[in-house]
């Protein structure tokens, strides 16, 4: 797994061990951000379910201002730091080992930009992305990564969906707060 282009372009980082991880891919990571890229300089980002923290460090690389990686998971924790320390962008970003609805629930940042990578199968989509939609700030975005076959609500709170893209097994789900894309 590396960083695809930007200021880390190239640089290769960890990832974590497991059957229940699944990076995502280059293929998926390359369509999620040629869709998304307009948005990304002097963007506020926040990795949920950061897992290794590869989407914020790409967003970062290309050109974020800030991201913060949220994932409940001890080794995940150090291991978006390591990442971060390898990619050189440990002072554009914040690592908080958290229960991501926890997180949510006490957030008071507001984001452009959101990945949700939550374990497949979770069931807590529509919850995640209620508790989310306060934190998002208008006009930004919020992506889902899913199974392609979990239904997703085409609306949550002033969030609501744009574009849904498959890529094998895997869908990735814009959704917008306010304006529509």
């Amino acid at each position: 797994m590396r960083v695809i282009t930007g200021s880390a372009r190239g640089t290769r980082l960890q990832t974590l061990e497991g059957l229940s991880v699944r990076p995502t891919t280059d293929r998926v990571k390359e369509g999620l951000f040629s869709s998304i890229h307009f948005l990304l300089p002097g963007a506020r980002v926040l990795d949920l379910f950061a897992g290794s923290g590869q989407l914020g460090i790409e967003a970062l690389s290309r050109g974020a201002a800030s991201c913060v990686f949220v994932d409940q998971d001890r080794t995940a924790h150090q291991v978006v730091r390591d990442n971060l320390r390898a990619a050189k962008l440990e002072k554009q970003a914040r690592v908080i080992q958290s229960e991501a609805l926890t997180y949510l629930h006490r957030c008071r940042d507001s984001y452009d930009l959101v990945f949700v990578d939550p374990p497949y199968a979770c069931g807590l989509y529509g919850e995640i992305l209620a508790a989310l939609e306060p934190c998002v700030a208008a006009g930004g975005l919020v992506t889902v990564e899913s199974d392609r076959d979990e239904p997703l609500p085409p609306q949550v709170g002033q969030l609501q969906q744009q574009k849904r893209r498959r890529y094998g097994k895997i869908t990735i789900t814009t959704y917008q707060k306010g304006e529509r894309l």
